[in-house]
């Protein structure tokens, strides 16, 4: 796996597009896609975020946001709400 600036340099350059939330996914997808996922910079993913949803997202990222986002080789994960927001990287 590549380093975690690796991992955001390449969401930033490529972009991220929302696969699903942990709400629309059965268990066995959930820990598929959460394997392999460590902490990630939680500024780095809201700007990450803010970057490629437009406005979509911005009622999450105005206020304190007490949940841990993740990263994987493939993925942002952002949290809210106890809710992952999966975003594939390009």
């Amino acid at each position: 796996m590549g380093t975690a600036q690796e991992i955001y340099n390449k969401a930033k350059r490529n972009g991220m597009t929302l696969e699903c939330t942990c709400v629309s996914i059965t268990e066995r997808k959930w820990e598929q896609l959460m394997k392999g996922s460590t902490k990630a910079n939680q500024s780095k993913v809201n700007k990450l975020v803010r970057e490629n949803t437009g406005d979509e997202f911005d009622f999450c990222l105005d206020f304190y946001n007490p949940y841990t986002p993740f990263k994987t080789k493939t993925h942002i994960i952002f949290v809210h709400s106890a809710i992952e927001h999966f975003f594939r990287i390009n």
